[in-house]
């Protein structure tokens, strides 16, 4: 007599990706092959052409120089973050409170909107001088440069979402007599999280050249001297490699700050939005 099977439906055994087939090892080996190849390339043209380090440096030049001129380009570093991160937050901060400020009438968005555009189409290299005379402080300057850079995405992303509500949501809301506050919190700014999100992403960047350029128009040199100066001084002593490896410094730390933000989103978004849920 065969042996009685059972009713419970067979689970299937887990099928093993391969390890350069999983998502989060390709979002980090293929822009590193890509990295590779570019300066493999980059290697072989200066070698093969014989330019002049005072033309274009090899990347090896520039990573020697990196290590070798690390102590005043490490504190230059930290200067330049000190004030993009300030700038950064700052611009959040205003940003998010004028973007409830729009979302509370349609008339305060309509009459104030047009001026929030205005600050991302001026100039900051045009501005920037006056601000330097206004503000004594040579850091809060700098800082209120870089933040009215990086403001705008805040304000436009964080207002679109707090726009972008479910209709039927936002009528059974007001059938249950939820109060403005109750409506903002509850509903409003879970629907707004992608939105900002995705600002941050933009203008974590933004404070980033805000800050480089902030220290260019200042000038400022010495001690509390950023990346700028170091990239001014390196041009006018025809250093070309130590200015190459500024500018490393300063793209490594824009590709550090997009990281971490989209990091956040991933920590505040993971768990139920489709923006983070979908592997494609």
């Amino acid at each position: 007599m065969s042996a009685v099977t059972s009713g419970a439906p067979r689970t299937r055994p887990a099928v093993r990706v391969p390890f350069l087939k999983q998502p989060r090892v390709q979002r980090v080996f293929y822009p590193l092959l890509v990295g590779v190849v570019l300066v493999a390339i980059w290697q072989g043209l200066v070698i093969g052409m014989e330019l002049p380090p005072y033309l274009v440096p090899s990347p090896y030049l520039m990573m020697e120089t990196l290590i070798k001129d690390w102590v005043p380009l490490g504190n230059a570093l930290l200067v330049t973050l000190k004030i993009t991160l300030l700038s950064f937050v700052l611009a959040t901060v205003a940003g998010v409170l004028i973007s409830f400020l729009f979302v509370q009438s349609k008339r305060i968005e309509t009459a104030l909107f047009p001026y929030a555009v205005l600050l991302q189409v001026t100039p900051i290299v045009a501005v920037a001088p006056l601000i330097i005379i206004w503000v004594k402080n040579p850091v809060a300057a700098m800082t209120v440069c870089a933040a009215l850079v990086a403001l705008f995405p805040i304000i436009a992303n964080t207002t679109l979402g707090l726009r972008s509500i479910d209709p039927d949501l936002q009528s059974y809301f007001k059938l249950n007599r939820a109060t403005r506050w109750q409506q903002l919190v509850r509903l409003r700014i879970p629907s707004a999280l992608p939105y900002f999100f995705g600002g941050l992403r933009i203008s974590s960047g933004l404070a980033l050249i805000g800050a480089v350029v902030a220290e260019f128009v200042a000038g400022t040199g010495g001690s509390g001297a950023g990346l700028a100066y170091q990239i001014l001084q390196a041009g006018f002593q025809l250093n070309i490699p130590r200015m190459f490896a500024a500018l490393l410094l300063i793209s490594l730390t824009g590709v550090g700050l997009f990281v971490l933000m989209a990091w956040l989103s991933k920590l505040a978004l993971g768990s139920w939005h489709a923006s983070e849920l979908s592997n494609d």
